[in-house]
């Protein structure tokens, strides 16, 4: 190669460099401003709720107060009516981590049966299925509430938990996930060593699936948890034994006689402790590996 041709060789080496280290720091540029946008109004939330509501209502401060305990005393003591963390926790708890779980097992479980199998309308199952996934809740929440009514389920959380095994949502992105993700040999494999079906989905398919999963579990209990409107729907008696957390804080919003700003923040802070929890027990099988021991084409 004549040094002619090496200065051209390197130079365009030199400039795909350029463009990859270019491309790089706008990438990081703009996900750190995507962080920053994300996190800033969590971080407002946890400072007003160490202010006071004077100093909350003379503006915004980067800087935490040292009003939180008092906060805390007086939501336990003029806001007792209103917020009970302990109740609240107990059922949220109770319909998020039930709803969170039928919803990624029976989704997954769905897009494994559509992705592995070939059945006769298996495409137009699949294509009602997103069609149902562009049906607002609010489109049929008023048959749906009169169906509950007729089935004597108000003021029951079997309305807020059994419905949400159906998760089209969930199914699309399951099934996206497989389709790139999940090679059919490792069934046909299992076939052969006489693994059953459902044993295959449970003890393959699903560790295969870890990443998806999470995500779509995070997502479905972020949901499950901030749901306000179905149970305040369903939970008609709105009695404070079955108040969900969602449920209390607006209530503490509501009132128009006495309403502290800095407790309605300190009440909001309490309920985001269990999501953010939940993000870093599952957060870690987002980076996890894809298709661990499956077999390469």
């Amino acid at each position: 190669m004549s040094d002619n041709m090496k200065s051209v060789y390197g130079q365009g080496k030199d400039n795909y460099m350029f463009r990859i280290r270019l491309k790089s720091t706008i990438l990081f540029i703009w996900c750190v401003i995507l962080t920053v946008i994300c996190l800033v109004p969590i971080y407002i939330l946890l400072i007003n709720a160490t202010r006071e509501a004077s100093d909350i209502a003379g503006g915004l401060s980067i800087l935490p107060g040292k009003h939180f305990l008092e906060n805390v005393k007086t939501m336990r003591s003029d806001f007792k009516q209103q917020f009970r963390p302990l109740i609240g926790y107990r059922n949220s708890a109770i319909i998020t981590v039930s709803a969170t779980f039928l919803s990624v097992f029976f989704s997954a479980l769905t897009a494994y049966g559509i992705h592995v199998y070939d059945f006769k309308l298996k495409e137009i199952s699949y294509t009602i299925i997103l069609l149902v996934m562009m049906v607002p809740a609010q489109v049929t929440a008023a048959g749906f509430l009169n169906f509950m009514v007729k089935l004597h389920l108000t003021d029951s959380y079997i309305p807020l938990i059994v419905p949400a095994a159906a998760a089209p949502a969930i199914i699309f992105f399951m099934r996206s996930y497989m389709k790139s993700s999940f090679p059919l040999d490792i069934v046909e494999a299992a076939r052969i060593d006489g693994c059953s079906e459902f044993r295959t989905f449970l003890t393959i398919a699903i560790p295969m699936m870890k990443p998806a999963i999470a995500v779509q579990a995070i997502f479905a209990f972020v949901a499950q948890w901030n749901n306000f409107y179905t149970p305040s729907m369903i939970l008609l008696s709105n009695k404070m034994s079955q108040r969900t957390l969602p449920m209390m804080i607006a209530n503490v919003q509501s009132m128009d006689t006495y309403k502290d700003y800095g407790v309605v923040y300190t009440c909001i802070a309490i309920s985001i402790i269990p999501i953010i929890v939940a993000y870093i027990l599952l957060s870690r099988f987002i980076i996890a590996g894809v298709a661990l021991g499956g077999v390469k084409e």
